[in-house]
């Protein structure tokens, strides 16, 4: 992966940092958000949390917090090193620019890298967080149509998709206390559940 990369020269100037994924390369599950959150820009870390999320007693979900309570991240393991087990994280692009989202042409541009990713870890499950990752990697990844494929609609549902399961979230943020709980548990079903099974199935 690309530390240096300059394939969008936009967001080459105001980046701290590339911020490639992270995580267990023997994972079965996959999840990809939009792009760098402000922290995660700093720390180069995806979906790392504010600074001051937990020294204040910060409300609200994180995606960090809900790994923890599934067993699938250490509370005690330090921001810019999170301890995941089973867990990859990455994001549709690379680089933050903290005014706008990314357009479609930089997105575009990051593609390849969320391929390799993809292909180096080959998960059972992605878990596209937010719309626009659920857009991306449903277009690609399933053959549901489009206007199936939408937030918070498809919240925790099992999508049947071309070799892959995909879970989809409203970005943890953004989540009531119920989404998160109903994510929550349906998850640990599904972790209970004979997912490998799915792999390789094309006929969705």
């Amino acid at each position: 992966m690309d530390k240096e990369c300059q394939n969008c020269p936009a967001l080459c100037e105001t980046r701290t940092q590339v911020v490639h994924g992270y995580g267990d390369v023997d994972a079965d599950f996959l999840f990809v958000g939009e792009r760098p959150s402000e922290r995660a820009d700093q720390l180069g870390v995806p979906f790392a949390e504010p600074a001051n999320d937990r020294s204040d007693g910060g409300e609200g979900a994180t995606l960090r917090r809900m790994l923890e309570r599934l067993g699938l991240c250490d509370s005690t393991s330090p921001p810019d090193a999170p301890q995941v087990e089973n867990v990859y994280l990455t994001n549709l692009t690379r680089c933050r620019d903290p005014d706008r989202r990314p357009t479609a042409d930089e997105i575009g541009n990051c593609e390849p890298y969320l391929n390799a990713e993809i292909r180096m870890i080959n998960p059972e499950i992605l878990v596209p967080v937010g719309e626009r990752a659920l857009a991306e990697l449903g277009t690609t990844y399933t053959t549901t149509p489009v206007d199936e494929l939408s937030l918070p609609a498809a919240h925790a549902a099992r999508i049947r998709g071309r070799g892959f399961e995909l879970v989809p979230m409203v970005a943890p943020r953004e989540q009531t206390d119920d989404q998160t709980q109903v994510w929550l548990e349906g998850f640990v079903d599904l972790m209970a559940s004979d997912y490998r099974q799915t792999k390789g199935q094309r006929d969705r």
